[in-house]
């Protein structure tokens, strides 16, 4: 559509296309046959033709489609083009003890492990970025923000911290993923591989090592919490991201100022405006995302050996969270790229905030002399004076003589606390080949 058109990312698409799918299930049955050839199961040149046949084979997508629309599964259309290539004397070991699960699944694996590897790349160019980010902002004050409203200084370094922490954590997570998302499924028409009489373990090993997947304790056909944790942190990511982004919006509002995007988008109407579309987009698809794991989560309930409704499911849901997180994270990207941060609109915020912003300071500098509840009561009179325009240290000033050291009080860079441990601590957990 051309309403969501800037919502899409070409190259995750390309790794979850059709053709994409249809290579990776042929990658599966050449892999198959290379297999159970070197264990005698079907006859060496068997093996050899049909994998030879699989490699080469150019897939005619539209009868695919058709064949799904009349069995539910893409891999009975596609066997028999594939049989079809191998010729009359060998296309009869073609997919020998499987069923379409097994290929279908597996090649869904493969096709996600790619899919990780370019989320992987992409999410450490982005850890780079806000890395580079908050060690360059480490000491840039600006406001703290809570529930829309001035809270106490900060400096910009931790704020771009607090977008980079999440990320290590799911570059973590994303890691640990592999053993449990990038398993071979192979367990043939209820799960017991009886077709394949003794040798069936033995295949799945074998075909596992084949492959380069994990070789699993047994067919996990109807166990989706692999495929479910793995959407999970697309989720996860995804909202990070729109947090991210979230934030963005509200520092670039016109009367923020303390960050744009270059290149931002343009008004049918209003010269003037500058609209910050990509921040926008994040945050739409990281409630996308939210939304649509809930559907996933219903997959969960996968009945008996196989169920076709939940399997259904996943292939309703799943690609589209793939989508929508490559779109996040390229989105995020070029927004790190075009980022301009206003650090003298920064200070400008903070000085026109007139004191407010450190209110809590002065509660705990006067609770030195005075009872806490009594500090906290002169301090929020004085706020309300100060809301008039004036400044709150010159309020306080006037309505108390406790040997306050005000000039050093008035110093929102004395007010920052643990500001720079909590940065330096993030960026010590940055691998050393991301910290530029």
């Amino acid at each position: 559509m051309i309403l969501d058109a800037y919502l899409q990312d070409s190259e995750t698409e390309a790794l979850i296309s059709d053709a994409a799918l249809a290579k990776a299930m042929l990658e599966v049955e050449a892999a198959l046959a290379r297999v159970q050839a070197r264990a005698d199961i079907i006859p060496a040149q068997a093996g050899d033709r049909i994998a030879e046949a699989a490699d080469g084979l150019v897939v005619d997508l539209p009868a695919l489609k058709q064949g799904t629309i009349q069995d539910g599964v893409p891999i009975i259309a596609l066997l028999g083009q594939l049989r079809a290539a191998v010729g009359s004397e060998h296309g009869g070991f073609v997919h020998w003890g499987a069923t379409s699960q097994d290929i279908v699944d597996t090649a869904m694996v493969l096709l996600l492990r790619r899919v990780m590897a370019l989320f992987s790349a992409r999410l450490d160019n982005l850890i780079r970025a806000w890395a580079a980010l908050a060690g360059r902002h480490r000491d840039t004050i600006t406001l703290a923000r809570t529930r829309s409203q001035q809270a106490v200084p900060t400096t910009f370094g931790l704020k771009a911290a607090g977008w980079l922490a999440p990320l290590l954590r799911h570059r973590q997570r994303l890691q640990s993923l592999s053993a449990t998302t990038l398993a071979l499924q192979f367990g043939g028409a209820g799960g017991t591989l009886a077709a394949l009489g003794g040798q069936g373990h033995a295949v799945v090993q074998a075909l596992a090592a084949e492959l380069e997947l994990t070789s699993p304790p047994m067919p996990w056909h109807n166990q989706r919490d692999g495929v479910i944790e793995f959407a999970n942190w697309l989720a996860l990511l995804s909202g990070s991201l729109g947090k991210t982004a979230g934030d963005v919006l509200l520092l670039a509002q016109s009367e923020v100022g303390e960050l744009s995007i270059r290149g931002a988008g343009g008004s049918s109407a209003m010269p003037q405006k500058a609209n910050p579309v990509l921040a926008e987009a994040l945050v739409a698809l990281a409630r996308h995302n939210a939304g649509l794991i809930g559907a996933l989560h219903q997959a969960a309930p996968h009945l008996a050996e196989r169920d076709g409704a939940a399997w259904t499911l996943e292939w309703l849901t799943l690609p589209q969270m793939v989508r929508t997180t490559g779109a996040s994270l390229q989105h995020t990207l070029q927004m790190a790229t075009h980022l301009q941060v206003n650090d003298a609109c920064m200070a400008d915020n903070v000085a026109a905030a007139k004191g407010m912003p450190l209110a809590e300071a002065a509660v705990y500098a006067l609770a030195r002399h005075m009872a806490k509840a009594t500090a906290q009561d002169l301090v929020k009179s004085a706020c309300l004076d100060a809301a008039a325009g004036q400044n709150l240290f010159s309020v306080l000033e006037h309505r108390t003589d406790a040997p306050i050291d005000w000039p050093a009080l008035r110093n929102p860079g004395n007010y920052l606390g643990a500001t720079r441990h909590f940065i330096d601590a993030v960026l010590r957990q940055v691998p050393p080949d991301l910290a530029g």
